[in-house]
């Protein structure tokens, strides 16, 4: 084989992203056949590409599910181990951290290789790991922290690469309602964890059954994404796919994210909804029930089942606002784009100011009144939703193909390292640390006044927002127009004919 054959150097291992791409010289210089002109851009039907969208969704709403199951069921776990908030704050942190180191290497792999077969290998594998953890004795404490950490490689190895599948399969206005279409999962399938698992430990009166719900239903996962999801080209779908880009070093790819400051300060902004909504998955349920508790309508946990009712209207309540904030978030910013470019940031902005008062009132109204503290929780969960698909859409229109599945992990790290996976520990070790005797008055205060920092995060948030509307025009229209430095194609002679081809390709 030819040393300048572009196919022969350029295609990666396991990838299928060139397939039927062939080369601009087809060696005879006969035209291309009538299907393959006809063929979509991507190299994926439109039917296929909506179906594709589906089973993701299908299986992001899973991800959201099995993390927010424990939570759900957090007052039978406490008792069952007989450990405090602090302990129990690990339980959601080891699996974010697991979960955050390990996005880089999957975003690495997510730019470079087959991307379904990444995520059908780590999904299997997360099913295997919950469904070992529900068979754990009450001596075996670690083990549930050892097991819920392994779940973080399945979730690492999708939630790094789903995105920029639909990226690559849909652009501009439809790619952005594919997003918020992917991106509901996340408050249904939260919302559906506490359900859940609240009502399987209620029916099976023991608590390990609520994580072997969502194994069964990833192995369909598994199938459904091996035989309906198929691979799109890589950037193909836009005005310059990827094939007129190259590829560059993992350090080269972040140099140029870290000097993109909309993508740098969007993701600090999207680390303080991470905090603010890390910290209410896991302790929100758990804080309503000790204000029944310390009000005297709920009574104290002391066998199985616990009390979960509060689990069940908080879940009720995650998957109401998420729909509501992310179809809001959604069409306030499509609306506001007509008058400013910056609609985006300026949205995710508002969404989170507007969310602190309601958190604060939320925290401060639950011993007096139950109604009102639903209400307020109610409207500040639903101006956190509206980040949610605006802040995927950010990260794909300021980021160039080639680098975005690293983008991509590079912000879970990034926002799961100083939001959800240290949100949940500290709030429990403040809430340790507060309380001065074991009263129920006091488990309720300390819990209540350590929250109190999500209203404040969230302020912060806001101003990281602000801030990336100052760059985001110059940022997207940087990426639209990028011309790599490095590397640049040069022309050498092919069967008496010019051909475009890499140094790199030619230097060996």
């Amino acid at each position: 084989m030819s040393r300048t054959d572009v196919s022969a150097d350029t295609t990666p291992f396991f990838s299928d992203d060139y397939e039927g791409e062939g080369l601009a010289d087809n060696g005879v210089g006969s035209p291309k056949p009538e299907e393959e002109e006809d063929e979509p851009a991507s190299g994926v039907s439109d039917k296929r590409a909506i179906l594709t969208v589906i089973v993701l969704c299908y299986i992001n709403l899973l991800n959201y599910m099995d993390r927010f199951t424990v939570a759900g069921v957090l007052p039978d776990i406490e008792r069952f181990f007989s450990i405090s908030d602090g302990k129990s704050g690990l339980l959601q942190t080891v699996f974010i951290c697991s979960y955050m180191f390990l996005a880089p290497v999957f975003g690495y792999l997510g730019d470079r290789y087959n991307r379904k077969l990444i995520m059908s290998v780590g999904i299997f594998f997360w099913c295997l790991v919950t469904l070992a953890s529900s068979f754990i004795g009450k001596d075996y404490f670690w083990a549930l922290l050892l097991t819920r950490g392994l779940v973080g490689v399945g979730e690492a190895s999708y939630s790094t690469i789903a995105p920029t599948i639909i990226a690559d399969l849909f652009v501009k206005e439809k790619r952005t309602n594919m997003l918020s279409v992917f991106y509901f999962a996340i408050p249904v399938g939260s919302g559906l964890g506490y359900i859940v698992g609240s009502e399987v430990n209620h029916v099976a009166k023991d608590w390990h059954w609520a994580l072997r719900v969502t194994p069964g239903l990833g192995l369909l996962a598994v199938i459904l994404l091996f035989f309906v999801v198929q691979e799109p080209k890589r950037g193909a779908i836009e005005a310059r796919p990827e094939h007129t880009l190259q590829r560059t070093s993992w350090i080269t790819d972040m140099k140029a994210l870290c000097r993109n400051p909309s993508f740098v300060l969007s993701t600090f902004g999207f680390t303080a909804v991470a905090f603010v909504t890390g910290s209410l998955a896991l302790w929100a349920p758990a804080f309503l029930f000790r204000a029944g508790v310390f009000t005297g309508v709920k009574q104290p946990c002391v066998k199985d089942p616990c009390d979960n009712s509060d689990s069940l209207i908080f879940g009720g309540i995650t998957v109401v606002t998420g729909i509501l904030g992310v179809a809001s978030g959604v069409q306030a910013s499509k609306k506001l784009r007509t008058r400013t470019p910056r609609a985006d940031p300026l949205v995710c902005a508002a969404g989170l100011l507007l969310a602190a008062p309601f958190l604060y009132l939320s925290i401060m109204f639950a011993q007096a009144s139950t109604a009102a503290t639903y209400v307020f929780i109610f409207l500040g969960e639903t101006f956190l939703s509206m980040n949610w698909a605006i802040v995927a859409d950010i990260l794909l229109y300021v980021v160039i193909p080639t680098r975005r599945s690293t983008a991509e992990a590079f912000q879970i790290v990034l926002s799961h390292l100083l939001g959800d996976a240290v949100s949940p520990y500290l709030i429990g070790v403040v809430s340790d640390s507060i309380k001065q005797s074991d009263s129920y008055m006091w488990e309720f205060r300390s819990l209540q006044m350590s929250l109190l920092l999500c209203s404040f995060v969230a302020v912060g948030g806001g101003a990281f927002f602000l801030a990336t509307a100052l760059f985001i025009e110059k940022d997207r229209q940087l990426a639209e127009n990028y011309v790599p430095s490095d590397d640049a194609p040069i022309v050498v002679p092919k069967r008496g004919r010019s051909t475009k081809v890499t140094v790199s390709s030619v230097l060996i």
